[in-house]
């Protein structure tokens, strides 16, 4: 132990009583010296430490500032019975204050507010894996988004965590970027790490394999997406097919259109087929021919779009209006069209779908079919949380949400 005179020290003994502990940022595992500059006599007084070593200063009956090593039982976590000793209160009764939902005996706010201020006097934190223990529930749910570059899925993710808070639980995001092998590597990772429920925009995935992954543990989940029926999973989806119906018809009757084409995505994106069926009946409905040149794949991506637009370009003709899978899509094809020297919408018009902020930035000003992502996000999460909460077993719920034409200029 190094002893050091308080009256002797360059630095003001109050500084020297505030400090509790020294701890060394050097990570070289070298030694380091603490030293202490007496100011009248000149002398150096050194002591060696270790890095990892914390040390504690304090002043004997002599006056001098004693340093030493700080003792595993002093820096050792705080526990609730600190808690407890500290507000002199029982175990159970600081439990009952962290846990504020449990109203079974009622807490006074004096008992309430010492258990707070030894919490923060002691810095406790409870011990996650030990409630995880005692209660069986993780207090994590997992959602898997197939894009999160995309803006349709922030509000979704928004209103997921925001639901998900009011029950005082945590959200691990993934996203699976619509590849099928990220998809699966989802699962995998969840059902190794368990989680106590699960939301997802599967993509690729089959009901066998999700079946898979979840049934076994009876993990509860909710789906974004009408392609796939579960027993027992909830699915939340938008009628893209009629959405799309309804705006086709609305630019046949209201603008006039006669010769269309579609920049769609492959077979096995699930929107895709939907969205290009609710499109061919409108066109069939009015006995308009469709002109296979001006059937282009993207892949919901904004690059996706500029290089079907750029596809369409090189055919050496155009069609008079085009519906777009997507905003992202959408976006990349007003773009490459005007750097092409096309005026959209005076040579050729543009309707997307989704509604996200960019929509509103472009120019001209996207005209799309708006879904509800928040809507969707707050659905698929009440949806999760009634069976997590739900004492008996709940019947399968599909819930729609709704969808609209926003009429803007690119169309």
């Amino acid at each position: 132990m190094t002893r050091i005179h308080a009256k002797s020290c360059f630095f003001p003994l109050p500084q020297v009583l505030s400090t509790t502990s020294i701890r060394s940022n050097n990570r070289d595992k070298h030694q380091i010296a603490i030293r202490a500059i007496p100011v009248r006599t000149g002398l150096y007084t050194n002591a060696n430490y270790d890095d990892d070593d914390q040390l504690e200063l304090h002043t004997d009956e002599n006056g001098y500032l004693t340093m030493a090593k700080k003792t595993s039982a002093a820096m050792k976590r705080p526990t609730m019975y600190d808690v407890a000793k500290l507000a002199g209160v029982s175990q159970p009764t600081v439990s009952r204050v962290l846990n504020e939902n449990d109203t079974a005996v009622a807490i006074s706010e004096e008992t309430r507010s010492r258990v707070l201020a030894a919490i923060e006097k002691l810095g406790y934190r409870p011990n996650v894996l030990a409630r995880s223990l005692r209660t069986q529930r993780t207090q994590t749910i997992a959602l898997m988004i197939a894009d999160i570059s995309n803006g349709f899925y922030h509000p979704i993710a928004r209103a997921v965590q925001d639901v998900a808070r009011q029950r005082d639980y945590e959200v691990l995001i993934s996203n699976s970027d619509h590849l099928y092998e990220n998809e699966r590597h989802f699962c995998q990772v969840v059902s190794r790490r368990p989680v106590d429920g699960v939301i997802m925009v599967p993509i690729h995935l089959t009901e066998h394999e999700i079946e898979d992954y979840f049934g076994k543990t009876q993990t509860p989940v909710s789906m974004l997406g009408s392609h796939l029926h579960m027993e027992g999973v909830d699915v939340v989806y938008v009628d893209d097919e009629r959405a799309t119906y309804e705006a086709t018809r609305w630019m046949i009757t209201e603008r006039g259109y006669r010769d269309f084409g579609f920049i769609g995505v492959a077979d096995d994106l699930p929107p895709g087929p939907r969205r290009f069926h609710g499109f061919r009946r409108a066109i069939d409905e009015f006995g308009l021919s469709f002109d296979q040149r001006f059937y282009v794949e993207g892949d919901f991506k904004m690059e996706g779009g500029a290089a079907a637009a750029r596809t369409l370009l090189q055919s050496g003709a155009l069609p008079r209006a085009l519906f777009v899978c997507n905003d992202l899509m959408a976006i990349g094809a007003i773009l490459t069209l005007q750097e092409a020297g096309v005026q959209v919408p005076d040579q050729v018009a543009v309707m997307g779908f989704d509604d996200i902020p960019e929509a509103r930035i472009i120019r001209p000003m996207l005209t799309t079919i708006a879904q509800d992502p928040r809507d969707i996000g707050l659905k698929l999460a009440s949806a999760l949380f009634e069976r997590l909460e739900s004492e008996t077993p709940i019947p399968t719920r599909i819930f729609e949400s709704e969808r609209r034409l926003v009429i803007r200029d690119s169309a």
